[in-house]
């Protein structure tokens, strides 16, 4: 049987990390700006990237936030990455993964429509949007919305681990206390399909740490990075504990 995580007839990707610079751990997470962070790793060394930047319409639709200590305006606890640094972001992402891997984004309706086209200006194709059927709807005056999308894009060519899995993947919304969080089994899923045990995942915007659980749990290799310090510290206790029961 393949070890935990690793599909089917497929080996482990087990790679040296002294090729990576100074400041560069795997599991802690960075507190700086994203494409900063990103401007750290060599060309050609990240296996995939999975994401979720706090986009320019959370302004709109997202004005306040409940976390654990309480409710915060949206404006002071995120800091918008603005849809023009998106070429930047993009063109440091493409420059970090190796050829023939795969890149989500996590975005809504309206963002999708704005950062399509920059990704493939830098070079990712568009394979299709994944949706994030969240089983619930939100709860608005307009139609209530219950998925989030989330971009699916190759640098080069891989093909899917599982050939039978759909664009639409349910799964519940996490409500623990800390917004924007995303489903520890979603994540997994998209790991599974594009990444192998040992290899290299990066999140640049990564909140709660939910993409490095997810690699915990399938001995993948986490680089985070988030500017915001109340989410580095529940992501770098949740991904520490977790590899402590691990080992």
């Amino acid at each position: 049987m393949p070890k935990t995580g690793q599909p089917p007839g497929e080996t482990s990707s087990n790679q040296p990390l002294s090729e990576f610079s100074e400041g560069l751990a795997p599991d802690r997470i960075g507190d700086e700006d994203a494409v900063a962070f990103l401007a750290r790793f060599p060309d050609a060394s990240v296996d995939i990237v999975i994401t979720d930047p706090p986009y320019e319409s959370i302004r709109k639709y997202k004005r306040v936030i409940v976390m654990a200590s309480g409710v915060k305006d949206c404006g002071k606890w995120l800091q918008i990455f603005p849809n023009d640094r998106f070429e930047e972001l993009f063109s440091e992402i493409y420059r970090v993964l190796k050829n023939d891997t795969h890149f989500y984004l996590f975005c809504d309706a309206e963002t999708m429509f704005v950062v399509k086209p920059i990704a493939e200006a830098c070079g990712f194709a568009c394979v299709k949007p994944i949706v994030w059927d969240k089983a619930s709807p939100t709860m608005t005056d307009q139609y209530r919305v219950r998925q989030e999308y989330i971009l699916f894009f190759e640098k080069g060519k891989r093909t899917l681990f599982g050939e039978k899995i759909p664009n639409i993947l349910t799964e519940k919304p996490v409500n623990m206390g800390y917004p924007t969080e995303k489903p520890v089994p979603l994540l997994k899923t998209l790991l599974r399909q594009s990444s192998l045990i040992g290899q290299i995942v990066v999140d640049p915007f990564c909140g709660a740490g939910g993409t490095g659980v997810a690699a915990a749990l399938l001995e993948r290799v986490f680089f985070g990075n988030d500017i915001y310090l109340e989410a580095r510290k529940v992501a770098a206790d949740r991904i520490g504990r977790l590899r402590d029961e691990l080992t």
